[in-house]
C-alpha cells in the first residue's frame, strides 16, 4: 500500500472514531477527534507537495476540514439555529475514504477553510517562540490594523427574571512589542476547572488600532449562560492571537483569565500568562514583569 493511501486509510479510520464518538453522546471526545482530522487535512490542502493529491482534491480536503470543524461549532454551541447534524457528516463519509477517486459534486454548499489557520493548543511550542516579521512591521508601521478578521461574538442572551447576565468590555492589553503584532484579536472561552467549554467560544474582530504598549480593542463580549448557571470553579479565559506571516499561521502569544470572584462591576485588570493556555490553571507563568496587563470593564444586568 502507498504512504498517500496509508494517509488516507488513517483519515478515514479517524472519522470513524469521531462519529461513533459523536454517536455515543461522547461529544468531548468527538469534538478532539473532529478538530485534529480537520487540522490534518487543512495542513495537506496547504502544502506545496503536488505529487499526492490533485488541486481539486485539495480543495474537497478543504471542504471537509469545514464541515468537520462545523459540526465540532455544533456540538460546543447549543444556540446555534444552523446546526451541522451528524448525519450530514455521516454522508461524507464516502469521500474521505475514497478520495483519491472521488469525482462528484461535494454535497454541501461550504468553502474550504481559509488558509490562516489556529493551531492547537500548545502545537506552536513545536515551532520557534521568536516572531518572525515581514518587513515593514514595527515601531515604523501604521497605528490601524486591516480588518481581516471579522469575529465571532455572539449577542446577549435573553434576560430571565433574578438571572445575571455579563457584558465584558475588552479595552485594550498592554505589550512590549506592541507595535508589531499584526492582525491581533482575542478568543474568549468560559471554561469549568477540568477545561471543558461551558459555552460556545467566542473570538474578537481584529484589534482598531495600537498606541505605545497597548492594542485596543474596545469590543463587547455577552458571556452566553446566566452567571447563577456557571458551576463553582469557572473561569473566562482571554487568549490574545496574532499571525506569524513567515510561517503562515496564526499564534496565541500569551493568556489571561477571570475567576468567579472577580466578577463585579467596574474596570478590571489581569495579569497575562506564558502560552500555552493552561485551562486547569496549573501551571502558571507570568509572561513579563513589567506592568502589562488586559484591561476589561465589567457591566451585570439583572432583572
Amino acid at each position: 500500500m502507498s504512504d498517500v493511501s496509508k494517509t488516507v486509510q488513517k483519515w478515514h479510520a479517524s472519522f470513524r472514531k469521531g462519529t461513533d464518538f459523536d454517536s455515543w453522546g461522547q461529544l468531548v471526545e468527538a469534538i478532539d477527534e473532529y478538530q485534529i482530522l480537520a487540522r490534518q487535512l487543512q495542513k495537506e490542502v496547504q502544502s506545496s507537495n503536488l505529487h499526492d493529491f490533485t488541486e481539486e482534491q485539495k480543495k474537497t480536503l478543504g471542504k471537509f476540514a469545514t464541515c468537520l470543524e462545523m459540526r465540532s461549532a455544533a456540538l460546543q454551541c447549543t444556540q446555534s439555529q444552523e446546526e451541522f447534524k451528524l448525519e450530514d457528516l455521516k454522508k461524507l463519509e464516502p469521500i474521505i475514504k475514497n478520495i483519491l477517486t472521488y469525482n462528484k459534486d461535494f454535497p454541501f454548499d461550504v468553502q474550504p477553510v481559509p488558509l490562516r489557520k489556529i493551531l492547537a493548543p500548545g502545537e506552536e511550542e513545536n515551532l520557534d517562540f521568536e516572531e518572525e516579521l515581514d518587513a515593514g512591521t514595527g515601531a515604523g508601521s501604521t497605528p490601524s490594523f486591516p480588518s481581516r478578521v471579522p469575529g465571532t461574538l455572539l449577542p446577549r442572551l435573553p434576560s430571565e427574571p433574578g438571572m445575571t447576565l455579563l457584558t465584558l468590555t475588552i479595552e485594550k492589553i498592554g505589550l512590549k512589542d506592541a507595535g508589531q503584532c499584526i492582525d491581533p484579536y482575542i478568543t474568549v472561552s468560559v471554561k469549568d476547572l477540568n477545561g471543558i467549554d461551558l459555552n460556545p467560544v467566542q473570538e474578537t474582530p481584529v484589534a482598531t488600532r495600537k498606541e505605545d504598549t497597548y492594542i485596543h480593542f474596545s469590543v463587547e463580549v455577552e458571556i452566553q449562560k446566566h452567571l447563577e448557571k456557571l458551576p463553582k470553579g469557572t473561569a473566562i479565559f482571554f487568549e490574545f492571537k496574532h499571525y506569524k506571516p513567515k510561517k503562515r499561521f496564526t499564534s496565541t502569544k500569551c493568556f489571561a483569565f477571570m475567576e468567579m470572584d472577580e466578577i463585579k462591576p467596574g474596570p478590571i485588570v489581569i495579569e497575562l500568562y506564558k502560552k500555552p493556555t493552561d485551562f486547569k490553571r496549573k501551571k502558571l507563568n507570568l509572561l513579563t514583569k513589567k506592568p502589562l496587563y488586559l484591561h476589561i470593564n465589567q457591566t451585570l444586568h439583572k432583572d
